[in-house]
């Protein structure tokens, strides 16, 4: 009789039980994420939409499972505006709001926490499902189990930040809270990007152990990129900062400051450190600083990585480049724009969320560069 030999077929279904996953789980799970990047993304464009139509304080209430359905009657609406008119901003800036105009700000502010809640599900159940199939790789309990635990925390982070302009006469969010969910939302961006890219390039030696990649990255750029990306995320804070205390609105004049060159009222409060932090004029000064800063170490991280021999480090290095002298660009574009057409004008809104999103992707580029440097 005869021997016949046949070669198995490719298996692109769930490894069986204590198998380690293979090349095609490890795609899904890599296209999962960029899904979830996508969404968070879009979640940083609403919440400068919120931001700038002020919206994010017409929910006065945080109720994470029973707050996703909006009011359905009159008599429902007239309560929430009644919860409304109770705090300052109203009282202050808004008495006698129409209720029409009231529902305009609601739906802003509901559509950004239904994406959050999205966002939620979006990473919690294809997670079970892939731990459940065992469809996970070895070593990633801790980067996906960071992300659900961080992307929980961000929830209670946006409500911390909404708190903090329900009482006393504050007529918007703490700057300093407004930071600190800023500063989460770029970072999960970032880290659920990293990790996805771990899934669908991964980084082995060729031949080695599945063979799956080759190793890329040049030590000389590493330092540059670190550089970088800490000036970007000092770049998000100040910005932060510049919106949680409108400074965007009160010096629109570029390349000078209210006129001058230098700013004339850059150290009026005592002690020093308040001007960071309370006076408008020092803390757009410093974002502007910022910028020009973050330009000049772009420029020494884009001249070092393009003698990388390396195509994927000269590649990102060149997309870094070209996204951050775009969003210098806008920065001042914003600056002008908000001096003629303010939000909640359409024009002045559009510009601000393209600002926002705009540097969202410059600090994901310069993390991606610091990827494959590594």
């Amino acid at each position: 009789m005869p021997l016949t030999i046949s070669a198995p077929p490719l298996d692109t279904a769930a490894p069986a039980t204590g198998a380690l996953p293979g090349r095609a789980a490890d795609v899904r799970v890599g296209v999962w994420l960029v899904c979830v990047a996508v969404l968070i993304f879009a979640i940083i464009l609403v919440g400068g939409a919120t931001r700038l139509t002020d919206s994010g304080l017409s929910i006065t209430e945080w109720a994470p499972i029973h707050g996703v359905i909006p009011p359905l009657t009159h008599d429902q609406w007239l309560a929430e505006f009644e919860l409304y008119r109770q705090i300052p901003e109203y009282q202050i800036q808004n008495a006698g709001m129409s209720l029409a105009a009231f529902q305009f700000i609601y739906w802003g502010e509901w559509g950004h926490r239904l994406l959050g809640r999205v966002i939620g599900l979006a990473v919690l159940v294809p997670l079970v499902v892939f731990a459940a199939t065992r469809q996970l790789r070895p070593g990633m309990a801790w980067p996906l189990g960071g992300i659900v635990l961080l992307v929980g925390l961000q929830g209670a982070i946006g409500w911390w930040m909404v708190h903090s302009g329900l009482s006393g006469e504050r007529l918007d969010v703490a700057a300093y809270r407004l930071a600190t969910h800023l500063s989460m939302a770029f970072l999960l961006l970032c880290l659920v990007s990293w990790v996805a890219l771990d899934h669908l390039a991964p980084r082995t030696v060729a031949g080695g152990n599945g063979g799956a990649g080759v190793v890329t990255g040049d030590r000389r750029v590493v330092p540059w990129a670190i550089a970088l990306v800490a000036v970007l995320a000092s770049q998000v804070v100040l910005g932060a900062f510049v919106a949680g205390t409108d400074a965007g609105f009160a010096h629109n004049d570029f390349p000078t400051i209210d006129g001058a060159w230098l700013p004339q009222d850059y150290a009026r409060l005592d002690p020093l450190w308040r001007n960071w932090v309370e006076n408008t004029q020092a803390i757009q000064f410093n974002h502007r600083i910022g910028a020009l800063l973050a330009g000049l170490v772009a420029v020494a991280a884009f001249v070092v990585a393009w003698r990388s021999p390396v195509q994927a480090v000269r590649g990102l290095a060149a997309v870094m480049l070209a996204l951050v002298a775009a969003q210098i660009l806008l920065g001042i574009g914003t600056l002008h724009m908000f001096r003629y057409h303010a939000p909640p004008d359409i024009a002045g809104v559009l510009t601000g969320v393209a600002h926002q999103g705009l540097g969202a992707l410059v600090m994901l580029s310069a993390v991606l560069l610091l990827r494959a440097a590594r």
